[in-house]
């Protein structure tokens, strides 16, 4: 039976993990991701839960110390922050190529400099390449729903790769919001008894993990990573039907709000779907043809799900938390106008970067992006492809 309580992101993740009581949990504190650790450190220290928690001493040490517990036949978690997840770089791209199933918690926190504690996507969208499973959450219910579904997604045989869930830091992790636990029964029937492919615990079946790799089979190895990837939308789409008839609550890749007819569309992740949302019901009621695609699974890209959702509009106004210095736009806009390239008839699209160092959006600056990709379409053609929401000149 479900139990509604008043939770902020950390705890609704430090919840999930507690239902799933993974075999090792190692971490380091880091704003804004030390209040998940530290609750879930209690409900060890409370016997709630029977996992190892290894105490370390950078975030580099943290993944390390993940991945040899994976590799070693343990179901395995962790959560990081910003810098922290910068810093475990070199073990991110380690974690994937072994194929291990790690469920990694990040609160998404501005890279320095300058120093900044608060929200924006640079450091998720800075490893979006690493070979990680990318799931965004818009609130906590999300992020405890995600959490759950991510150990289903990583550990499923199709699979087998690291899966991290996102939270926008201090505007999801710190603030409380009405969250529905499922039955600590339910969640351990719906993950399921651990299962591990190829242990190094098991010495009648020795294996080798991480041996030198260079270019007679390096490039074969690397395709089956890619393969892998491309292969798991099916899986967590699979994963989020299942998780819907037992919580109520269905996933899918992306979610399509209000776009039945629109003819124009924002593109978002995390919270501020719930702003782009609040703005979208205001212009329809002000007679505009407005929807939001929201970008729930990141990595792999559901490339033919956008397309599907994004092809029959005139204009598109894309939201990127997060900026490629030198780059023709940002994370999300490439991605979505390389969808849309190929075809014959496609919406004009334009980038805007905004709330970066945890800077608000309002209801009123998705309500401009709209009236500005409306203009750009009444004039037929893009002059600026990239402007900004919220920015002081």
């Amino acid at each position: 039976m479900s139990k509604v309580l008043g939770l902020n992101g950390n705890a609704a993740a430090a919840h999930a993990m507690r239902q799933i009581n993974p075999h090792v949990v190692a971490a380091y504190p880091i704003t804004p991701q030390t209040d998940c650790v530290e609750r879930f450190a209690e409900f060890v220290s409370e016997g709630l839960v029977d996992t190892e928690f290894v105490t370390v001493e950078s975030e580099h040490s943290a993944l390390s110390a993940c991945i040899g517990a994976a590799a070693a036949g343990g179901r395995v978690m962790t959560a990081t922050s910003s810098q922290g997840l910068a810093l475990m770089w070199e073990m991110l791209y380690i974690a994937a190529s072994m194929r291990l199933p790690i469920v990694m918690m990040v609160v998404n926190r501005a890279l320095s400099g300058n120093i900044n504690i608060h929200c924006d996507h640079s450091d998720t969208m800075g490893a979006r390449d690493a070979g990680w499973i990318q799931l965004f959450s818009e609130n906590a219910q999300e992020v405890y729903d995600n959490m759950v579904q991510a150990v289903r997604i990583a550990e499923d045989m199709r699979v087998r790769l690291p899966v991290m869930v996102t939270q926008d830091g201090f505007i999801i992790s710190h603030a409380v919001e009405r969250v529905e636990l499922l039955d600590d029964e339910e969640v351990r029937n719906f993950v399921g008894p651990y299962r591990p492919l190829y242990p190094l615990l098991d010495v009648r079946n020795p294996v080798t993990y991480g041996p030198l790799d260079l270019f007679d089979y390096y490039f074969e190895h690397k395709r089956s990573e890619i393969e892998a990837i491309d292969s798991c939308l099916p899986v967590i789409e699979e994963v989020g039907k299942e998780f819907g008839k037992l919580s109520g609550r269905s996933y899918g890749l992306l979610e399509e709000y209000r776009l039945e007819d629109a003819e124009y569309a924002v593109v978002a992740l995390g919270s501020t779907c719930g702003t782009a949302k609040e703005a979208v019901d205001r212009l329809r009621d002000r007679g505009k043809k407005v929807g939001l695609l929201k970008i729930r699974c990141f990595r792999p890209f559901p490339k033919d799900e956008v397309i599907r959702a994004l092809a029959p509009r005139k204009g598109v106004a894309v939201l990127d938390r997060s900026v490629v210095l030198g780059g023709f736009g940002g994370p999300v806009f490439t991605e979505i106008r390389s969808a849309l390239y190929d075809l014959p008839s496609r919406p004009l699209v334009i980038d805007f970067y905004y709330g970066l160092g945890g800077r608000d959006i309002y209801v009123e600056d998705i309500e401009r992006a709209f009236a500005r990709i409306e203009e750009v379409v009444r004039v037929g053609r893009v002059e600026k492809h990239i402007d900004y929401l919220g920015l002081r000149e």
